[in-house]
């Protein structure tokens, strides 16, 4: 027998085995603080919580109880005690953050939205994982009110939440820049709760040593460090002295154990609570709670098992709980109407002191910075300014131009007429050319280099060789408003961070992705450098734009397109020099005016084309040279520039046939990638010169020659499409 306690009450109950792992000598041990104030409300409001996290997956038929019946008090202590937020609106700019990175325990946070009144309602806890649902199997960004980021894909959550923070303190450096940190009213706290399945994927550790670097003392992450995954004991594969790891990172680090030397359980909340002082109280580190629980406490047969993971508990250890729990084995769904209505009322109370100090401070600083109110009111509004587009750059007529570095000339040109627009690279800011010239970078000020000033609230972002971390943190400074955020790297790394770019497509935030380098271009780098199926791979994610720019006029119009959007987007940018020819009227090239629409018609034929050459990025000249080798066969060509497949194939029936008649039958696509994404659009008659192999180590222009990416080989396929469209 063991004993535990939950609250102000005790019980004894067999317990399973459990593996003790004691704290390290780095980890600070905490005694409970008899400041927290903690009543029989609130002990019914955690068995509440364990009850209907039980009861909602059991009647779903699957979902994950474990995490969320155990974590029931830490999640409670959150809403109820430690963090600022208003039920009543969950969008108020001063609230802390809250992220699930333990995605799959989304009923920890279900729960707690219920009880604390944030919109849902009993019926929604007990449609969990249902069809129409506001509670589905993991949060969903935009979908269920209270919800900050999308979570499930364990360690992303970490990884965005560092994004959060650092868009806090981006935030209070462009609205309130002559206020200290910890003084603003644009200051707030992020928190985490994460398990042991999110500290083992690398992308917490890609973020979190970032975190570490940028001192980000406002955010504060609770481990669940319960020993227990869907394999069981996690000792067969993690076994690190996670503390330590996170100390060397630069993290203030605590732990609070719930579990006793004797075996003894308590769900000590006032402990944890002291370790989140604590951790507030730290400015300049972020903080690491290792919290030890027993999974599903207190759960007969079940708690302390893999099988409590994922999966309902079963009648016989649903009963077990409810009875250890003092409730009535028999009934489902038990939420005391008069608990619930006083826990909501005691958080619209706590809501509204708060509010009372904060808004006054807010109106102060609005009276005081009308200038800064106004920008607030704008990017709350998601508006650009008035005629910003006029800071464009444009580029000298038939002087060639690498696309990335006249991206780089587009962003040095517009930032200052677009101070929420800031970003970096994944150490590639010379290449990408992604650095802002002339602003500091985000970066406290004691680390500066030799080459990059360094402010804490400055825009130019040093992500380190962590793509996919930069991809997640990207995504919390999105989900988070405000700002818009850019991110580079090469295009062949871009896999690296795949998993993030698949979330920002899903919650349709307006990431920008600055991918470079892109094709056999690279040269000599060599076939690891050169992203031959990257293109197709990307245009597969849904609701993702990908924009390969010709020259350097698309790639103005293209950053512009991207930016009067509110979209997620990746701009494929060349190494290599590309042509810029002159355009409009009297030059036989269109205007970039139709390039938001994904496809236009940039050379064309007097009447019906013969042929139709359809091409992107570096293969739009290639195209271009085709035509004149086929007007000198009398073959009238039509060249079609396509720096976004995406944007064309949303624009209506009559545009997209205006741009590819029908009737014409012969096309050929031309991209220096493999051709999937293109045989919708060239028909059966149609044909592709592409890429269907990887590259090689050597000059770029070479293997363009040798690989058939060239006006004869286009030309070529154009007399093969004329022939198959006319059998």
């Amino acid at each position: 027998m063991c004993v535990s306690a939950i609250g102000m009450r005790t019980f004894s109950l067999d317990c399973d085995a459990v593996n003790h792992f004691r704290p390290n000598a780095g980890a600070q041990q905490l005694e409970t603080n008899v400041s927290l104030h903690w009543d029989h409300i609130d002990d019914e409001a955690v068995k509440t919580a364990k009850l209907l996290a039980a009861d909602a997956v059991e009647q779903a038929g699957s979902g994950h109880p474990g995490t969320a019946i155990s974590l029931a008090p830490a999640a409670y202590l959150l809403y109820n005690k430690v963090m600022n937020v208003d039920p009543s609106d969950p969008r108020w700019i001063g609230r802390d953050r809250f992220i699930l990175s333990a995605g799959h325990s989304s009923l920890t946070q279900y729960v707690q939205l219920y009880l604390s009144g944030f919109g849902l309602e009993l019926d929604d806890i007990k449609t969990l994982r249902t069809a129409g649902s506001l509670t589905p199997g993991h949060p969903e960004y935009g979908h269920t009110k209270g919800v900050e980021i999308t979570t499930g894909p364990l360690g992303t959550g970490i990884a965005s939440a560092v994004g959060f923070a650092m868009n806090a303190r981006r935030v209070h450096g462009l609205l309130d820049p002559e206020t200290l940190l910890g003084e603003s009213v644009f200051d707030h706290n992020v928190y985490v709760i994460a398990g042991d399945g999110c500290f083992e994927e690398g992308v917490s550790a890609e973020a979190s040593s970032l975190a570490g670097t940028q001192e980000l003392g406002n955010i504060t992450v609770i481990w669940d460090d319960n020993h227990i995954s869907i394999e069981d004991d996690t000792s067969i594969a993690f076994n690190e002295d996670v503390l330590a790891r996170y100390e060397a990172y630069g993290w203030h680090v605590q732990r609070v154990d719930w579990l006793g030397e004797d075996g003894s359980y308590e769900e000590n909340t006032a402990a944890l609570n002291e370790a989140l002082d604590a951790a507030q109280a730290e400015t300049k580190k972020p903080s690491l709670i290792a919290l030890r629980t027993i999974i599903g406490w207190p759960t007969p047969g079940k708690q302390n098992t893999g099988g409590i993971h994922g999966s309902k508990l079963g009648s016989e250890a649903l009963k077990g709980l409810k009875e250890a729990l003092g409730a009535d084995p028999e009934k489902m769904f038990d939420a005391d109407a008069a608990i619930v209505d006083e826990v909501r009322a005691r958080a619209a109370a706590r809501a509204a002191e708060y509010r009372k100090d904060w808004d006054a401070r807010f109106e102060a600083w609005k009276a005081a910075h009308p200038e800064q109110a106004a920008l607030l009111e704008r990017l709350l509004a998601g508006r650009l300014p008035e005629g910003w587009e006029a800071a464009l750059p444009t580029f000298e007529e038939g002087k060639a131009i690498a696309t990335r570095a006249a991206s780089g000339q587009v962003l040095n040109a517009i930032a200052p007429v677009l101070p929420e627009l800031w970003g970096g690279s994944a150490d590639l800011a010379g290449s990408n050319n992604t650095f802002l010239k002339g602003e500091p970078s985000f970066l406290p000020a004691h680390r500066s280099s030799s080459s990059f000033s360094g402010d804490e609230f400055g825009r130019n972002l040093h992500f380190g060789v962590r793509e996919f971390a930069m991809g997640a943190a990207l995504n919390g400074i999105a989900a988070d408003g405000f700002t818009r955020a850019y991110g580079g790297t090469f295009f062949v790394f871009s896999d690296f961070m795949r998993g993030a770019v698949r979330l920002a497509a899903l919650m349709d935030l307006p990431v920008t992705y600055v991918w470079t380098h892109d094709s056999i271009g690279v040269g000599e780098d060599g076939p690891t450098h050169q992203p031959i199926e990257h293109l197709a791979s990307y245009r597969a994610i849904p609701n993702f734009a990908v924009v390969r720019p010709a020259d350097a006029a698309e790639t103005a119009a293209s950053w512009k397109a991207i930016l009067e959007q509110s979209h997620p987007a990746a701009i494929i940018l060349s190494r290599q020099n590309l042509p810029n020819p002159a355009r409009g009227e009297g030059t036989g090239l269109a205007t970039t005016e139709d390039l938001a629409r994904g496809a236009y018609v940039l050379a064309d034929t007097e009447g019906t084309p013969d042929v139709i050459l359809l091409a992107s990025g570096s293969e739009v000249s290639v195209a271009l040279e085709a035509r004149e080798a086929l007007a000198a066969d009398g073959i009238a060509a039509r060249v079609v520039s396509v720096p976004c497949l995406d944007w064309f194939e949303a624009q209506d029936r009559e545009y997209r046939d205006s741009v590819l008649p029908p009737s014409v039958r012969a096309r050929v696509s031309v991209e220096a990638g493999i051709a999937l994404p293109w045989y919708r659009w060239i028909g059966d008659a149609g044909r592709a010169v592409s890429i269907e192999h990887f590259g090689a180590s050597a000059p770029g222009e070479l293997l363009f020659k040798e690989y058939g990416i060239d006006a004869e080989h286009v030309a070529a396929a154009a007399k093969e499409s004329i022939d198959a469209a006319r059998s």
